[in-house]
């Protein structure tokens, strides 16, 4: 058996960091991919010994700059066993008759096409590579099935998501393929910080919300991860128990 290779877009911090690091505590050896470079050098130094890494500085937007993460995987590894499809972006909350274009824009190219250039180079590296097949997983959000106001950009591209996971794992069925979604709900990150202010409301309140550790999270990516090929969790909610999510509004 080949040591399994990881992964993971937007691994400089937050849920990525969290679980890069989950997967090499699991004996992965794990690709690091996210824009700045030092980011990753700081989740490198939380690694732990003699973990088997590669930290490549990636702008999930620029075609070019996934299909050099991409070629530079294979260098190292030879192959990838799953990637975690992670890297994204907030939205800042504005009404969408006050939503410029290039706002727009810039939600659905990271979150949206971002996981687009990085699947589609996952699938084909998985499909093309022997042993065929391996692992996708879509970092999506609860905001795909329930939004919060004034996050038109943000919701959409997540909704898209679901749409993009079910058509590849439809699609990866002959090639050994299986993917999935992890939908997250106020797992602690600095993205979700600025709620400690209050997060708006349906009804137009602010209202504290409660959050959970990140590492709930990677520990649950981890365990998608670890299914053998012929079974796979194609949804999972992972979210703060106390939040106000069922029953939103």
């Amino acid at each position: 058996m080949h040591k399994k290779i990881a992964m993971v877009t937007g691994a400089g911090s937050g849920i990525g960091a969290a679980t890069a690091l989950a997967l090499l505590r699991a004996g992965y050896a794990v690709v690091l991919a996210g824009r700045r470079a030092d980011a990753l050098q700081q989740t490198l130094a939380q690694a732990p010994k003699e973990s088997d890494t590669l930290a490549v500085p990636t702008d999930v937007r620029d075609e070019m700059a996934v299909a050099a993460l991409f070629r530079r995987t294979v260098e190292r590894f030879g192959r990838l066993d799953l990637l975690f499809n992670n890297a994204g972006v907030g939205a800042a909350q504005i009404p969408i008759d006050e939503l410029s274009l290039a706002q727009w824009n810039e939600v659905i190219s990271v979150n949206l096409t971002g996981v687009f250039l990085c699947a589609r180079a996952a699938f084909r590296l998985m499909r093309e590579q022997r042993p065929q097949g391996g692992r996708i997983i879509n970092n999506g959000s609860i905001s795909a099935q329930t939004p919060r106001p004034l996050s038109a950009p943000y919701t959409a591209a997540k909704h898209a998501i679901t749409g993009l996971t079910k058509s590849l794992s439809l699609d990866g069925r002959i090639h050994q393929i299986a993917c999935g979604q992890i939908d997250i709900g106020n797992a602690a990150t600095t993205m979700t910080s600025r709620m400690s202010q209050g997060a708006l409301q349906a009804d137009g309140s602010l209202r504290q919300e409660a959050t959970m550790d990140v590492q709930h999270v990677a520990d649950a990516v981890v365990h998608m991860a670890s299914l053998p090929l012929d079974a796979n969790v194609l949804s999972m909610t992972i979210m703060a128990t106390q939040m106000p999510f069922i029953g939103r509004g």
